[in-house]
């Protein structure tokens, strides 16, 4: 959350040289801001994953990485997820807001799985990964993203449309999510799932 700048007295006002206010103060406030949510929580998913390597069976180093493990990072996260994926057999298949409670399982939701991608993609070059060999940024993981995001359409009723270029402007086309994937409504309330993802601590590989 940004902190309002205060004002009144505690303003700097001119140097009694008459020249320009000490900003040395200032400068020592700025240093000592604590990160932003997105470098705070990129933190934690690079940790993360560095963990889940580590507890790997048999163990994985950085260099080793490859789109194929960052797909079954994300399968792993699977376990944590607060959104709800009908299979094709429930009766609630396909439904967004379901009536009553069923038995398919939990998944992590698509824009959790997204953003987290994107976060851990910005965090392996950061940490000195060469971006031709990103693992993060492999057409594996974006298709299986793709595949993710169309089957949790399916399931769960929830049309993705593209938005049409506006014949005056210049933006190009985005994504828009005519219901949030990982939003709080319906039966699943998925909204924590990206937090979900670094408040528990990987176990080790089943593979």
């Amino acid at each position: 959350m940004d902190i309002p700048s205060e004002t009144g007295s505690n303003d700097p006002g001119p140097s009694p040289t008459g020249g320009p206010a000490d900003n040395s103060s200032s400068a020592a406030r700025s240093t000592l801001q604590p990160p932003s949510r997105y470098e705070s929580q990129k933190r934690r998913d690079w940790n993360t994953f560095l963990q889940y390597l580590s507890n790997h069976k048999p163990p994985l180093t950085l260099a080793r990485c490859s789109g194929a493990l960052v797909i079954e990072f994300l399968k792993y996260l699977d376990q944590f997820g607060k959104t709800k994926v009908h299979v094709t057999d429930c009766p609630y298949f396909g439904q967004p807001n379901p009536p009553a409670p069923c038995v398919c399982q939990l998944r992590q939701a698509w824009g959790s799985l997204d953003a987290l991608i994107g976060r851990l993609r910005a965090a392996y070059e950061e940490n000195g990964g060469r971006p031709e060999a990103n693992p993060f940024g492999a057409r594996a993981v974006r298709m299986y993203l793709r595949e993710v995001r169309e089957s949790q359409a399916k399931a769960r009723g929830i049309p993705y449309e593209k938005k049409r270029k506006r014949p005056g402007g210049g933006t190009s086309a985005a994504m828009k999510v005519s219901v949030a994937v990982d939003g709080g409504g319906g039966e699943d309330g998925g909204g924590g799932d990206a937090a979900a993802i670094s408040s528990r601590s990987p176990a080790t590989s089943t593979h």
